[in-house]
């Protein structure tokens, strides 16, 4: 073995000066912001996007979006757009950064499995599941089609309530429900000697929420009692749930979602310290006690930027609301996969979006996550859904190590700049329901369901026109998809604002098609009437039948030809009244008009082209933007129309 000495400092010697400063763009010109937007109007103008003749930066307005809550999202954030505040950091107001100093490390955030099983042996068997393979937390929900609350003692019976918090769900029980659980559950504790410093949970009180659910519900005073009794006894228990998932499943805005349970947590302050004007004995609590009985939850969708500035921005809005009381407070955050989002049809997707907003979730630094199993709109989930969706966010803690990190977003100039923004917009919410008269005076003048409304209303239109893509549903809809089947559930009690699924509106036409299968032993159809070459109409052709068979319309086509009379025999063949143009704009300048004509006399009722290009004979076009939902009724519409002397005569014959 060589052992002489290494001559260090001559091997220094002969290496190449360091430059002091590195700079890899030194043979390049500078160049600024405003030859990068040149940039973007030369690549968007090319796309013919906008015009010759469009002003600087239109190419950057172009790529602009704005959400359904009126938020611009931009292509391209800089430092200049990152907001001049103080973000402060984790554990210190304003607590953006995070509500506890050393974050979710080292064991992640608090995983949190909901059940709603009514057969207790079998709710029991679940929650024990759970809690020995990475669940934290049990959500249980107690009243019809889920656990009664006679059967707690035994459903909770390997429950060890110190270790394990327990967080109850009376919300689609009768109101006083939510109090006898609560109470029972106390009683429960006591019987097993628990310390009372130790145990650990949310009862779940929410009158507030009630209200927003059923349009109906008991004096927010009622809580009082429970409220005072578990301030004094209970230091690890939150009374109240402030929940947000009622105004988000109406569709509302993240902003608007944000404002409200600024309003309704102030309700509840306002009634806890004693500051709400009401009458009796009841001695108010100071804010840090009355802050701390509650517990907000939020949904949290597969957007997953939104989602991680929705929960910062919660935490921020909070901290205001209890500064301006007296001092700002921390947010108790539960966090839960949106059921708008999940779909019944190619629910396995459902799984995608799930990871997502668990990712999410985790990201925005809320205290307790729960990830909805991918069949939670189908029915009753399965011991195997329940798995996953535990096991996805152990994935997301122990093997992507979200957890390690305290705020991982914190300082991304888009992250910064929409955390701001979304607290902007719901501190302006926040106030006109304050100026409505409060939470309470909202829901009963109308005011809430009104502004929820309007964003609904842009949520649906941009499903219908699939700018708002649903994968599996609205775009890449699976034909021959076997609908997953669960054990129903009861429905919610309704009354309040109304509960919607963004997948609904095609899922029904799903739906449809089945049963006129099952009916009939046949779908709707629509024939693609395909024109020319394969890659003349192949883009087209498929923009078609992607369309259509989200609706579950059939869609046999003609294949490579660019004889009129060709086409129009194989659509007669194919058994259709619709017929779907699909082709070049050149070919159809050429040819549409014949082939048009030809399909008419073939029996065509409804025809389609698939562009935007005039061609006489043609009922309505396809193109991108459509209101989809409304050509799908129009094809099952023609299909009816073709079918009614057909009725007729099988009518007379029997």
């Amino acid at each position: 073995m060589n052992t002489a000495k290494v001559d260090s400092d001559a091997l220094d010697a002969g290496a190449p000066a360091e430059p002091e400063e590195l700079s890899l763009a030194a043979d390049f010109p500078p160049a600024g912001r405003d030859d990068w937007l040149r940039l973007v109007d030369e690549v968007v103008r090319r796309s013919g996007r906008i015009g010759e003749d469009a002003p600087p930066g239109a190419g950057f307005e172009k790529l602009t979006r704005t959400g359904p809550g009126g938020l611009r999202i931009r292509p391209l954030y800089t430092a200049d757009d990152a907001p001049r505040l103080d973000v402060g950091v984790p554990g210190t107001a304003p607590y953006v950064r995070g509500a506890g100093a050393a974050g979710p490390a080292p064991d992640g955030w608090d995983v949190r499995q909901r059940h709603a099983e009514p057969d207790p042996a079998l709710a029991r068997q679940a929650v024990l599941a759970d809690l020995e393979n990475g669940v934290r937390s049990i959500w249980l929900v107690v009243g019809e089609g889920a656990s009664a609350v006679a059967d707690l003692p035994s459903v909770l019976g390997d429950v060890l309530l110190d270790l394990a918090p327990v967080v109850l769900d009376a919300s689609a029980a009768p109101a006083d429900t939510e109090i006898e659980a609560a109470e029972v559950f106390l009683e429960l504790a006591t019987e097993r000697a628990v310390r009372p410093a130790g145990l650990l949970g949310t009862l779940g009180l929410d009158p507030v929420g009630r209200r927003v659910r059923t349009g109906e519900g008991p004096d927010i005073a009622e809580v009082l009692p429970l409220a005072r009794h578990v301030a004094e006894e209970f230091p690890q228990v939150r009374a109240i749930v402030v929940n947000a998932l009622p105004v988000h499943g109406a569709g509302a805005s993240d902003a608007q979602e944000l404002g409200w349970s600024l309003a309704a947590g102030l309700e509840y302050l306002r009634v806890l310290t004693g500051s709400g004007g009401r009458e009796g004995d009841f001695t108010g609590l100071d804010l840090a006690t009355a802050g701390r009985l509650l517990e907000f939850r939020y949904a949290a969708t597969a957007e997953q930027f939104p989602t991680i500035a929705k929960l910062r921005a919660a935490r921020r809005l909070w901290a205001r609301v209890t500064e301006v009381c007296g001092s700002p407070e921390p947010q108790r955050q539960h966090a839960v996969g949106s059921p708008a989002m999940l779909t019944r049809r190619d629910p396995y997707g459902n799984l995608l979006r799930g990871t997502l907003a668990g990712f999410a979730a985790g990201v925005g630094g809320a205290d307790a996550v729960t990830v909805a199993p991918f069949d939670a709109a189908i029915g009753a989930s399965e011991p195997f859904s329940r798995r996953i969706a535990r096991n996805t966010q152990s994935l997301l803690v122990e093997e992507a190590h979200l957890a390690r990190v305290i705020d991982p977003a914190g300082g991304s100039w888009y992250v910064e700049s929409l955390t701001a923004e979304l607290a902007r917009s719901a501190w302006a919410f926040f106030q006109d329901i304050e100026a409505a008269g409060g939470a309470l005076a909202a829901i009963g003048s109308g005011f809430l369901a009104e502004q929820v409304a309007m964003v609904r209303g842009r949520r649906l239109a941009d499903v219908a026109t699939r700018r708002a893509a649903i994968t599996g549903v609205s775009e890449f809809a699976d034909p021959a998809e076997k609908p997953v089947e669960r054990r129903p559930v009861p429905e919610a009690p309704g009354g309040g604002l109304p509960r919607f699924r963004l997948a609904e509106p095609f899922e029904a036409y799903r739906d449809r098609s089945d049963a006129l299968l099952a009916a009939t032993g046949a779908r709707p159809r629509a024939f693609l009437a395909t024109l020319g070459p394969l890659a003349a109409y192949t883009a087209r052709a498929g923009f078609a039948r992607n369309l259509l068979q989200a609706g579950g319309i059939e869609v046999p086509e003609a294949g490579p030809t660019t004889n009129a009379d060709e086409v129009a025999a194989e659509f007669a063949e194919a058994a259709t009244p619709v017929a779907v143009l699909c082709s070049t704009d050149a070919l159809y300048r050429e040819r549409g008009e014949e082939t048009v004509a030809a399909l008419r006399d073939a029996g065509a009722r409804y025809v389609l082209l698939a562009g935007t290009v005039a061609v006489p004979g043609v009922d309505d076009t396809l193109y991108t933007g459509v209101d989809a939902l409304a050509v799908i009724e129009s094809v099952y519409a023609a299909q009816e129309i073709a079918q009614t002397p057909r009725a007729t005569a099988q009518e007379g014959a029997r």
